[in-house]
């Protein structure tokens, strides 16, 4: 893959939020107003892709939400990826999924194929042939590669910048970014410290006049991994409040 091509030619401003830049990931917890009402909020935004990461959730639990995300989604024709719960994935027959690379190792040796993304055994039933896009998460260069081996179609890499969801860890910076990106020929999305800003003030009011309307924001550090050969960046908490 040519990742020239995955760098996009910014249209009005440098710093502009556009749809194959950004994976807004979830954490319900963050949310001021219904969760439902937010993630609504967040596909109007038309971010890449919105990872459902309620991983605290019983699974029964989970497949429920799942089940009214992955239409929301499709309302806006935004990408939802189910994250960690397999089984949801498949009773959905919803075959895009985040995994954390462990879970992917694993699944991986029990497919003797050797690469869940082409085909599963037959102890594992129906996955064969199932995922079409399968994410994970890396934080090194061997974690890279691994995962390409093992599989992924894209991967997220950090923590990039300082962020309070890693608190009193050194974050891994651009240049740690970059060998990454360097390291491997599928995207990767900068994850850690990507932070919204607000251009307006329809992030600021829950009144009704505000409430309904696509916020008016800016990612000002998407520049800065894009020109590390990054795909765009990740934002959980910055989505979970616009």
């Amino acid at each position: 893959m040519n990742k020239e091509k995955l760098l996009y030619e910014y249209e009005n401003s440098k710093h502009a939020l556009q749809s194959d830049n950004i994976i807004a990931i979830t954490n319900r917890h963050l949310c001021s107003r219904p969760f439902m009402e937010q993630l609504e909020r967040v596909c109007k935004l038309h971010p890449h892709a919105i990872v459902l990461r309620e991983k605290d959730m019983p699974e029964a639990e989970y497949l429920s939400l799942a089940r009214d995300v992955i239409a929301l989604c499709k309302k806006y024709d935004v990408q939802c990826m189910l994250h960690s719960f397999i089984n949801v994935a498949m009773e959905l027959e919803h075959p895009y999924i985040h995994l954390p690379l462990p879970i992917l190792e694993a699944y991986v040796k029990k497919n003797v194929s050797g690469n869940i993304s082409t085909g599963m055994s037959k102890s594992t039933d129906n996955y064969q042939q199932f995922f079409k896009v399968i994410g994970t998460s890396v934080h090194s260069v061997e974690d890279a590669i691994k995962a390409e081996q093992l599989g992924a179609t894209y991967m997220t890499a950090g923590h990039i910048f300082a962020t309070d969801c890693k608190k009193g860890l050194p974050p891994r910076g651009l240049d740690f970014l970059k060998n990454v990106c360097d390291a491997v020929g599928i995207p990767v999305y900068a994850i850690g410290g990507i932070n919204i800003a607000s251009n307006d003030d329809s992030t600021a009011s829950d009144s009704p006049s505000t409430y309904d309307a696509v916020p008016d924001i800016s990612v000002p550090r998407l520049a800065d991994v894009m020109e590390c050969g990054a795909a765009g960046g990740c934002i959980m908490s910055g989505m979970m409040r616009v």
